[in-house]
């Protein structure tokens, strides 16, 4: 007897369109993103594009924003590729709805809306504490670097860069020469022949190259003298202040380190360690809570070390919730005196930060010098304290991990400290929204 298949007709056409609701299960995460983003105010969005004239009908903002969030949510973040799912993927083609916009109107939009995209990440935030998913009991934060879209080949050293500025000079001088040179000859502006085409650009690469140079140096010198005005130095001081030998200082003002660099592409982000390299990164913060392991409050930096993030980090879950936590993790790298002392204010909310390495034994500090870090290490010391700590790692980091791993999130798509920030917001927006929907299964 003959085998029996199942009709197969890849071109039959349909009788009757079919229903989108029909194509994926009912459960399915993009139509929770969907119906999230539904009930946020999206006014702002909307505001971009009131009473300005135009001819030609924009996509409705809400398209465009459901696109972005469920495409960074499901490891999708290039506009390129966000264009191209909108006509080859399902969940896509539900949410575009029969509209197609192009990879620039994504990359524009989202360029655009950042500040708002970061608004929404704390509207959903406060959506799942009114839902009793956020419960502010006790909450863990912590940094993880990410990578810039530059590389750290693109950077060069101060030392480097006085040497490269000096080497071009020359350079320009010489081919300058070259050409008065030639014009005597031949009278001539540039020289015939191949001389004529070839020396003007030679000139115009080196005086780019060297511009850029010269821009890198003077970020890196303006860096410098802000840090240096920190540290209470003027701009002509000469030795340093209370020292009775006088000794002058191991630089001028504003003057950097020959080591100190400057990336050509991100300015704004710096080298930092990831694992066993140094890459061009930014620091990105998170603030997760505890039961329902959501992110509450974000921040993100080009400073490699975390203790300056401390209380801005607890100051902003006040602000996009309206209450403080009543207990903050955190691990060694926000260890901070004035950190402490700032939030042993915000009683009784509790802080437990590590003062150092796990099993390894720390040195006796001054209770008079070291006050509040001293409490803190009685806290730490007490068998609650150990346990109420214990919980630090298995509530944030598994959050970076879903960040990294799950979502595929690695590098900034954008560049420059804004920009970043802002994309960041939109990251831990989709890891929310994707984990609020599992939650609700």
């Amino acid at each position: 007897m003959p085998t029996s298949f199942l009709p197969y007709e890849p071109n039959q056409t349909f009788l009757l369109p079919p229903s989108p609701t029909e194509w994926l299960a009912e459960d399915h995460l993009v139509y929770f993103v969907s119906e999230i983003i539904d009930r946020l105010d999206l006014g702002k969005f909307y505001a971009r594009y009131e009473g300005d004239g135009r001819r030609n009908q924009p996509y409705d903002p809400a398209l465009l924003v459901k696109v972005l969030v469920y495409g960074y949510a499901t490891r999708v973040f290039s506009s390129r590729k966000l264009a191209r799912k909108l006509y080859e993927d399902v969940g896509y083609r539900i949410l575009g709805a029969g509209n197609f916009p192009s990879h620039r109107t994504i990359s524009e939009f989202r360029m655009k809306h950042l500040p708002e995209l970061k608004e929404l990440f704390v509207a959903v935030a406060r959506l799942a504490k009114e839902l009793g998913l956020v419960k502010l009991g006790t909450v863990a934060l912590d940094g993880t670097k990410v990578k810039a879209h530059a590389s750290k080949h693109k950077a060069m050293s101060y030392g480097r860069m006085k040497e490269q500025e000096q080497k071009l000079k020359e350079e320009i001088e010489a081919l300058l020469e070259r050409a008065r040179q030639t014009d005597a000859q031949e009278d001539a502006q540039w020289g015939a022949d191949q001389g004529e085409q070839q020396l003007p650009e030679e000139l115009k690469r080196r005086h780019d190259r060297m511009a850029k140079i010269q821009a890198a140096k003077a970020r890196l010198e303006e860096r410098q003298a802000q840090a240096d005005r920190d540290k209470g130095r003027h701009p002509d001081d000469q030795q340093r202040r209370g020292d009775g030998a006088g000794r002058p200082f191991k630089r001028p003002f504003g003057v950097p380190q020959d080591k100190a660099q400057d990336n050509f592409t991100d300015p704004q982000s710096r080298i930092m360690k990831m694992g066993g390299s140094f890459e061009q990164c930014y620091n990105a913060q998170a603030v997760v809570d505890g039961d329902s392991q959501l992110i509450v409050a974000i921040g993100l930096g080009n400073n490699a070390a975390d203790n300056e993030q401390l209380v801005p980090m607890v100051e902003a879950v006040k602000e996009n919730l309206g209450e403080l936590p009543q207990r903050v993790l955190g691990d060694a790298g926000f260890r901070s005196e004035d950190g402490f002392a700032k939030l042993a204010k915000h009683e009784p909310m509790e802080v437990l930060v590590a003062l150092g390495r796990e099993g390894k034994k720390q040195t006796a500090m001054d209770p008079k010098q070291y006050p509040a870090t001293v409490r803190m290490a009685e806290r730490l010391a007490s068998k609650e304290g150990q346990a109420h700590y214990r919980r630090r790692k298995a509530i944030v980091e598994p959050v970076f991990g879903w960040i990294k791993h799950a979502m595929g999130f690695r590098q900034f798509s954008l560049r420059g400290l804004d920009k970043v920030a802002g994309e960041w917001g939109l990251v831990c927006l989709a890891l929310n929204l994707r984990r609020m929907w599992v939650l609700q299964l």
